[in-house]
């Protein structure tokens, strides 16, 4: 580490010291938890994500947002007397050295995807055993999805390709759709929709493609021609039929 960088980071290491003082430090800052901080950790890192999607000036700034959570956390634990940031650092470091036995030792691997499957068979083996270890309940549900599939696909429990994935999808919309002939059985509904949610996720996998972003790009594009339709509209949209609604919504997406 240059001069400039082993400066910079003892500084940001005695400013979050000073911050965390229970004397002369903030009052906010001395009351924050690991519990208390979980929200913050959550919101920006979506910030990142959003500069990296739509503003990517504004990364720097959102990579030291991030930082600055995990320099909270690892001072509440250096008060709390169980470990600091320097522990935090080298346990990473030696995880990484662990896990790239092909640039540090002696295997070898010819592409990205065999250095992949190498990380998960290391990450295996310092778990429980199971290929699916490490993944959080924490994650967004089709993000989540999206990662199941990789690691089972890995031992070739998979569907062949996008046309098989396609005939599973049909499968489950049509064991969702006997659901709703079965006296629409609520539970019945829940599973075979969560089913079919998965099974979907799984399909956008095929195409090299992540159902989490795909939702997100969705969600966007509906909100950018909802407010077009508020803008078209030249009386309360609440006071719309619902037949013209449906005009207003096929003028924008024309235009």
């Amino acid at each position: 580490m240059t001069n400039k960088k082993t400066t910079a980071f003892q500084k940001l290491s005695e400013t979050i010291k000073i911050l965390r003082d229970p004397i002369k430090g903030c009052p906010w800052d001395i009351k924050q938890t690991h519990e208390s901080l979980k929200q913050y950790l959550i919101e920006e890192s979506y910030e990142l994500i959003d500069a990296i999607d739509n503003n990517p000036s504004e990364i720097c700034n959102e990579l030291g947002d991030v930082l600055l959570q995990v320099m909270l956390h690892s001072q509440i634990a250096e008060d709390e007397n169980r470990f600091d940031i320097a522990d935090v650092v080298n346990k990473l470091n030696d995880k990484l050295i662990e896990r790239h036995p092909h640039v540090f030792g002696s295997t070898v691997c010819k592409d990205a995807e065999e250095v992949s499957k190498n990380w998960q068979a290391n990450k295996v083996k310092s778990a429980d055993g199971s290929l699916l270890s490490g993944i959080s309940k924490h994650l967004p549900a089709l993000h989540k999805a999206n990662l199941i599939g990789k690691r089972v696909s890995q031992v070739g429990f998979d569907w062949t390709d996008v046309k098989s994935t396609l005939n599973k999808v049909e499968e489950e919309f049509n064991e969702y759709k006997n659901a709703l002939n079965d006296k629409n059985n609520s539970d019945s509904i829940k599973e075979e929709l969560g089913d079919l949610l998965f099974t979907i996720a799984q399909l956008a996998r095929k195409h090299g493609l992540d159902a989490e972003e795909l939702l997100q790009h969705g969600n966007e594009k509906f909100i950018k021609r909802f407010r077009q339709l508020e803008n078209l509209a030249n009386k309360p949209i609440n006071v719309l039929t619902s037949v013209e609604l449906e005009e207003l919504w096929q003028k924008v997406k024309k235009s």
